[in-house]
């Protein structure tokens, strides 16, 4: 059996740094592990004047993120937070008022940004936010990547994140019990 895990991308941009990281891990998942983008490209601004005629690339988002078996949240920082379409793409999964997509979901978060500690001030007040939601995040480890040209190709970050990808897929697999006889 796989377990798919939905990735929500912060960033817009086609040639993100955020968007090639998640184009490695999809390359270093372990089998039985598959990674798919969920895009919040097409989401409008939320506003709740919507709630009551859901649009549907809503739809199709919310569908998405509840037909995963957990999350892998790629964030950049951006003026030492989450950017402004990754919250608004949590705003509407929490939205209508009752219709949570993210409640009891297993989640991760990742990312890398220019400077030396990547991405970590954005995903603390992501980790906040996620909490609120109703998602298990994953606690350790925690993954800030420092982007430099040719980061995807060390060794060394190469193992990094293959053990980030072991230690989401333990978060989001059940475990497996042994029966006793």
């Amino acid at each position: 059996m796989t377990t798919q895990i939905g990735c929500i991308i912060g960033s817009l941009a086609r040639d993100s740094i955020n968007r090639r990281l998640t184009g490695k891990l999809a390359e270093l998942a372990p089998p039985g592990l598959a990674l798919t983008e969920i895009s919040i490209r097409d989401l409008p601004l939320y506003c709740y004047d919507l709630d009551a005629d859901v649009p549907p690339a809503v739809r199709l988002f919310k569908s998405e993120v509840s037909a995963s078996d957990g999350l892998l949240l790629v964030t950049p920082e951006y003026n030492r937070s989450v950017p402004g379409p990754l919250k608004n793409a949590l705003d509407w999964g929490s939205r209508p008022w009752g219709d949570n997509s993210w409640h009891g979901k297993k989640a991760a978060i990742i990312g890398t940004g220019l400077g030396s500690a990547g991405t970590a001030v954005a995903q603390a007040h992501l980790r906040g936010i996620l909490g609120y939601l109703g998602m298990t995040v994953m606690g350790a480890p925690e993954t800030c990547v420092p982007w430099r040209d040719g980061i995807l190709s060390d060794p060394a970050t190469r193992d990094y994140l293959t053990a980030f990808l072991d230690a989401l897929n333990r978060h989001v697999s059940p475990p497996v019990t042994v029966g006793r006889r």
